[in-house]
């Protein structure tokens, strides 16, 4: 018989709860702080949401945008700490190290590349 794991009163802490929110704050912080990538696809994402406000865009387009958005800025924050990661752990060159930091930068081309296919097919149905 497996053992069940049991959740004790000490791990639904609303202070842990909170602090875990705080440290996931600090890491959008730094994300944003130190990743200029970041700003250029915030300023895309923001002009996307921004247009499709002026389009009236359908729910469904709506949902589309946002989620395509999301994963672009999602694949970059985990590039961002896969970098920071590699950095600490091999300073010095490594092929392995540069392997793993363009395998993931290539993650977050495939994201981008798949949002501007979602955008294009999105906004060309209310500006053609």
């Amino acid at each position: 018989m497996k053992h069940r794991a049991t959740v004790t009163p000490r791990q639904l802490s609303l202070i842990k709860r909170a602090r875990s929110f705080a440290h996931a704050g600090r890491g959008l912080w730094l994300f944003v702080k130190t990743t200029p990538n970041a700003w250029i696809q915030l300023v895309i994402f923001f002009a996307a949401i921004g247009l499709g406000w002026y389009l009236q865009l359908a729910y469904i387009d709506w949902i589309l945008l946002i989620l395509a958005g999301a994963l672009v800025l999602v694949a970059e924050a985990f590039n961002t700490a896969i970098e920071i990661d590699i950095n600490l752990t091999s300073p010095e060159y490594h092929p392995y190290a540069r392997d793993t930091k363009d395998v993931a930068a290539g993650a977050v081309l495939i994201s981008a590349v798949a949002a501007a296919v979602v955008g294009i097919l999105i906004f060309t149905q209310y500006l053609l």
